[in-house]
């Protein structure tokens, strides 16, 4: 008996979207397993990182805080990935659109009229659409590789990070401590409840464009032919350079507009580090959403909750806060694997027995 993979004739739909589910179950399995290893009791380590996190009001609130420039990040991301156009650099162009957006509110200190907040958010989005440019032109016109160019520019925007908040951005009364003075309240989102804030509007507005964007728009289906089909889309007319500009641009803004919104939260101010990878793990919730903004808008939550799990599992049973990475790697990796179950069906072949007879005849016939 041996198992083969056999090419399915159409993709599975239900393992489209049965996958993540699946691959979330398994994720959960082997969590299990390893808090086991670990010395502690697995029940108690899923229902820490899973649920515990939120069972109070200021856990939802925060579970909204992490999950809102993650799923902004994410559809702004999914654009490209349908048109096969691989922005790995959403981390980067979140931190220049902070750095921008900062910038600004720094710029009319201590003014905080409303119109403040208003050039902050296009800041924010010039920025990342400035640094996902780059990229974009290597592209388009030299044909670079982007995977490459937009994950290593976002090693240049960290340095470019602290180089501001340590030189023009730096707060003349800090202490040579490296952050920027705290921004005005005007130039602030409001709070809604807790620790959630008004720029959860934001995701839900960005969440409905891109549904619109990826099902109602001619742009967004020329997309997915050059995605899909790249020598139809060429017969169509449809132009593979558009397209691509049009994926980096988008994805830098949303990113740009996502670095703003942290740091305009809770934080209140250009720290030394505000961000812990929301960039990259946009490209997992994009995937575990299989690029839908319903299904991303799922995956978001999902993953903030992996990070809040983190701290929990922290404090409560003194794991490290990594434990919240591991468990996001797990969850992609699975994800990754169900892709083989969309395109291939497993096949048991048995290996045919031969009765006694007929190998008693054949050895005679040798």
């Amino acid at each position: 008996m041996r198992v083969k993979l056999e090419p399915r004739v159409a993709s599975s739909q239900w393992m489209r979207y049965g996958g993540p589910v699946m691959a979330l179950a398994a994720t959960v399995i082997v969590g299990a397993i390893l808090f086991a290893a670990l010395g502690k009791n697995p029940a108690n380590g899923i229902y820490a990182f899973f649920i515990a996190p939120v069972t109070t009001l200021p856990g939802v609130a925060d579970l909204l805080v992490k999950a809102t420039p993650l799923v902004i990040c994410a559809i702004g991301l999914s654009i490209g990935f349908r048109g096969n156009v691989w922005n790995i650099g959403a981390e980067g162009q979140l931190i220049v659109g902070a750095v921008c957006g900062g910038a600004m509110a720094l710029a009319f200190y201590p003014d905080d009229g409303w119109y403040v907040l208003s050039f902050m958010v296009l800041a924010g989005m010039a920025g990342g659409m400035a640094w996902a440019a780059i990229p974009a032109f290597l592209r388009s016109r030299f044909n670079v590789n982007e995977i490459l160019t937009s994950l290593m520019l976002t090693y240049v925007a960290i340095e470019l990070w602290k180089y501001m908040i340590t030189g023009p951005l730096l707060d003349p009364g800090g202490s040579s401590f490296p952050q920027s003075r705290e921004f005005p309240p005007g130039t602030l989102f409001g709070v809604i409840f807790e620790s959630a804030r008004t720029s959860v509007l934001f995701a839900v507005a960005v969440i409905l464009a891109g549904w619109l964007f990826m099902t109602r728009a001619l742009q967004g289906f020329k997309v997915d032919v050059v995605g899909q089909a790249i020598q139809a889309a060429h017969y169509a007319g449809f132009s593979q350079r558009r397209v691509v500009w049009l994926s980096f641009l988008v994805a830098g803004g949303a990113a740009g507009l996502a670095g703003l919104i942290e740091i305009t939260g809770p934080i209140k101010q250009l720290p030394l580090k505000f961000t812990p990878g929301y960039g990259f793990v946009a490209i997992i919730v994009a995937f575990v959403g299989r690029l839908h903004p319903v299904g991303m808008t799922i995956a978001a939550l999902l993953m903030a909750l992996m990070f809040l799990g983190g701290d929990e599992l922290q404090f409560e049973l003194n794991l490290p806060p990594a434990i919240a990475g591991m468990f996001q790697g797990l969850l992609l990796f699975f994800v990754l694997a169900s892709e083989v179950l969309i395109r291939f069906r497993i096949r048991v072949i048995r290996s045919a027995r031969r009765t006694a007879p007929e190998a008693s005849q054949a050895g005679a016939g040798e």
